[in-house]
């Protein structure tokens, strides 16, 4: 194998993979790239058995054929190069040699038949707006459990209609929830998918590649969901298991309702955080006619109080949160200049909503904290 390509095509390329290679492996063939080259284009294949991703660039091919790659340190390498053109070749033993300008290496690969093969993306299900997809990912991401006994919630519930996408995440501490009525084309019934948690952190990197009018398909056979944007695919393992009924757990009777600029309460958050007791994260929502307070407390550093102004008229409510769970929701509420924070009792889930983007519907539900 022997090509050559520009270099900002090959390093945005690997900036894609990086996230799939395996860091700590046993198995030394998982920590490096695939590369092939065949006619004008260069693929890159990554995997670590659980997650997938195939891109590629074009290419000057003088000899076609594939190789092995450590991807840590191609990346570093193509990094650290000049902005020009830079040339592959396989030489023996599978040692690949790079060179650009003046600046030659040579780099231990790995026999290519070792390479788990990736199964071929199936013909899609569905399609749906790139820029529909990633605003659900980022919406939704942080709400997904991290603690693998709880193996159904280590992923997010995608649910695809004719003429809506919605996604919902929990951890069983919070919940969110994202609807938005687009065109999902190619779809007649409604699809059910539950998306594991790494892939959807290689989803938001992939989408934000793509042009503002891309348009995701999603295929799936037995074992794998495949996500393919243009020449670009993700696939992913997919979780067994049936996501909890999130339907049971949306707030009903929350009847005391606050609007609140989302940057002010925001900014107060962080101040009143910067006191709060590091393991609990715990802070103090105080509602009263025309205002809120919000308090915190620890024994080793002190407390923090502050007031805001607030148009609420009901009666008096004190409810604990965990401060990080709120300014998880805060950070990515779009283009929302206010929120509102529905509530029942010290002891009921919390609701939250943006308001002032109609692009979307999307709720975020808190249980409370004891304080």
């Amino acid at each position: 194998m022997e090509f050559s390509a520009k270099k900002s095509d090959i390093l945005r390329e690997l900036n894609l993979t990086q996230g799939v290679v395996e860091k700590k492996t046993t198995i030394p063939i998982l920590s490096n790239l695939l590369l092939e080259a065949t006619g004008e284009t260069l693929r890159i294949s990554a995997t670590d058995l659980e997650l997938g991703v195939r891109c590629g660039c074009l290419a000057k091919i003088k000899k076609e054929g594939s190789g092995t790659i450590p991807a840590k340190r191609l990346l570093e390498i193509i990094r650290s190069l000049p902005d020009a053109e830079v040339r592959f070749k396989v030489l023996e033993n599978h040692w690949v040699q790079v060179t650009c300008e003046r600046s030659s290496f040579k780099l231990v690969g790995m026999a290519k038949d070792s390479f788990p093969v990736l199964p071929a993306a199936p013909k899609s299900l569905a399609s749906i707006p790139a820029a529909v997809f990633a605003s659900m990912v980022e919406r939704t991401i942080f709400a997904i459990s991290s603690e693998e006994s709880r193996y159904t919630l280590n992923g997010a519930l995608l649910i695809l209609k004719p003429e809506s996408v919605t996604m919902v995440a929990t951890d069983g501490h919070r919940l969110a929830l994202v609807e938005q009525k687009a065109a999902v084309k190619g779809l007649s019934n409604e699809l059910r998918l539950l998306i594991p948690k790494k892939a959807m952190a290689e989803l938001g990197r992939l989408l934000a590649e793509g042009a503002e009018d891309a348009v995701v398909e999603l295929g799936k056979d037995e074992s794998h969901l495949f996500f393919s944007l243009g020449q670009r695919v993700l696939l992913a393992r997919m979780l067994q298991g049936q996501f909890p009924n999130y339907e049971a757990v949306l707030p009903r009777e929350n009847n005391r309702f606050v609007e609140l600029d989302k940057e002010a309460v925001s900014a107060a958050i962080r101040r009143v955080a910067l006191l709060a007791d590091e393991r609990s994260r715990a802070i103090r929502l105080q509602l009263e006619k025309g205002k809120l307070e919000i308090f915190s407390s620890s024994g080793e550093f002190g407390e923090a109080h502050e007031v805001l102004d607030a148009g609420y008229e009901g009666e008096p409510l004190q409810i604990g949160f965990d401060y990080q769970y709120l300014l998880d929701f805060l950070s990515v509420t779009g283009r929302a200049d206010k929120i509102r924070a529905e509530l029942k009792d010290e002891q009921s889930a919390g609701q939250f909503r943006p308001l002032g983007d109609n692009n979307f519907e999307y709720r975020y539900v808190v249980m409370p904290m004891r304080i």
